[in-house]
């Protein structure tokens, strides 16, 4: 069965995109990525180390010709910082695929929605490609497609919650009017958090502390990927209708 995830007109083979944040070492990030199958990870452009050429760095571990970087503005509360990070991105390596993430304040990490369409509307005119980050609401993310978005990433929970989808309702009703992928982004605490966001029909999920803070982050890795690849399977093949009442499993006519 051929099931291609497209983002921006280019395909990806996983719809589990992993973030790069939170590991203890370089070589357990390569360690996790390459388990979760994931071909596509976040970084944060604020927090990468540019300028000392005697530290290693992310790509000494992860193919950039392998692996998709996606540049995000991590960290940015305002529109001018956001769109100095990733400008400074496409200059220092040419991405124009990113992802955008304008947060409201420290305490929730919630984005600020206002900065956030403002942002979008003005890196889509400058070329970008944009990915996203936004609140569960349908209609501020119709405001994102409208304004050029590549893919409506709405959380699930605040980030680095752990919670879980805490509205699957609002999440279906994104998906449901969205022509751009939806993909699930902050608040996946566990595997099976992941298998509702694809079994809801989502495109794809962002996960980074779920993996990264578990007490084994290669086994999450890979649970994960089978968890995403699980929940894609069980969305296409289409669940049984609910019933009130039971229903036998076996034939009712011509018992012994």
């Amino acid at each position: 069965m051929i099931d291609k995830f497209t983002v921006a007109k280019k395909i990806f083979k996983s719809r589990l995109i992993v973030g790069t944040g939170k590991y203890k070492s370089f070589k357990e990030t390569a360690q996790a990525i390459k388990a979760s199958g994931s071909d596509m990870v976040t970084v944060a452009v604020r927090r990468v180390n540019i300028t000392d050429k005697k530290k290693t760095t992310l790509m000494d571990y992860i193919n950039p010709k392998k692996i998709t970087y996606l540049p995000n503005t991590a960290g940015c509360f305002n529109s001018f910082d956001a769109l100095r990070t990733l400008r400074l991105a496409r200059e220092m390596g040419g991405w124009k695929l990113v992802k955008l993430e304008v947060l409201g304040d420290k305490k929730t990490l919630y984005p600020n929605m206002i900065e956030t369409i403002k942002s979008t509307e003005i890196l889509v005119k400058e070329g970008f490609k944009v990915m996203v980050y936004c609140t569960d609401d349908p209609l501020m993310a119709k405001m994102l497609e409208d304004v050029g978005a590549a893919a409506i990433m709405p959380l699930a929970a605040p980030i680095g919650s752990g919670l879980g989808i805490q509205n699957k309702i609002n999440i279906q009703l994104i998906k449901r009017q969205s022509r751009v992928p939806v993909i699930v982004d902050a608040g996946v605490g566990q595997a099976s958090d992941a298998t509702v966001a694809m079994e809801l029909g989502c495109d794809g999920v962002l996960i980074n502390t779920a993996i990264a803070e578990a007490k084994n982050p290669i086994l999450m890795a890979e649970a994960m990927k089978h968890a995403v690849i699980a929940g894609r399977k069980s969305y296409l093949a289409g669940r049984m209708d609910k019933k009130l009442f039971a229903s036998a499993s076996s034939p009712t006519k011509n018992l012994i």
